[in-house]
């Protein structure tokens, strides 16, 4: 007999989408940025569902649901996780702050805040909300788009690519930002 037995579905119980829908959200929207890849934004929504989260906006090139391609990593979270789509990031910026959203880009810029050193109080009980730009797997956060922002958010890295995949930093920001509360 295993040591560390693994946790059946009904052992980890797993809520179903409607229960989900009408549970309370962490009060955090993300936004993608011209996302191209359709497996990114996918994954997105995984981490999204995971980590309770308020709403996720589409915009520019970033694939929409349905698709084939996105179910591969979301694996049921396009059902889950409140979305919408605009085409301009720009616009899906004014709708948050329009909210009360601080709007923090995630990307590397010459002011920009080192993730462990961004100090916020995001938790299911805040009125206040926070918004993440996730950006182009290439290209990042558009200019005009960051410099709509409150500030941008940093993630340290010590490799040669200075670069993640855009799935991978959305895990690592919330993970990071929702730990402590």
């Amino acid at each position: 007999m295993s040591k560390w037995p693994k946790q059946s579905l009904d052992q980890l119980h797993r809520i179903n989408n409607e229960t989900f829908i009408n549970a309370s959200k962490n009060p955090i929207i993300i936004i993608l940025d011209n996302v191209r890849s359709l497996m990114n934004v996918g994954s997105v929504f995984r981490t999204a569902d995971a980590f309770r989260i308020e709403h996720l906006y589409l915009c520019g090139i970033t694939g929409k649901p349905p698709h084939r391609e996105m179910e591969k990593t979301a694996l049921g979270a396009t059902a889950s996780v409140s979305w919408s789509y605009c085409e301009r990031t720009e616009d899906a910026v004014m709708q948050c702050r329009n909210t009360h959203a601080d709007v923090f880009a995630v990307e590397q810029t010459l002011h920009s805040i080192m993730l462990q050193d961004f100090k916020t109080h995001v938790n299911y009980s805040s009125s206040k909300r926070l918004t993440l730009i996730f950006g182009h797997e290439v290209l990042g956060v558009q200019q005009s788009v960051i410099d709509t922002c409150n500030g941008v958010i940093e993630i340290p890295q010590y490799g040669t690519k200075h670069s993640l995949n855009i799935a991978v930093s959305a895990g690592i920001v919330l993970w990071e930002l929702l730990r402590t509360n």
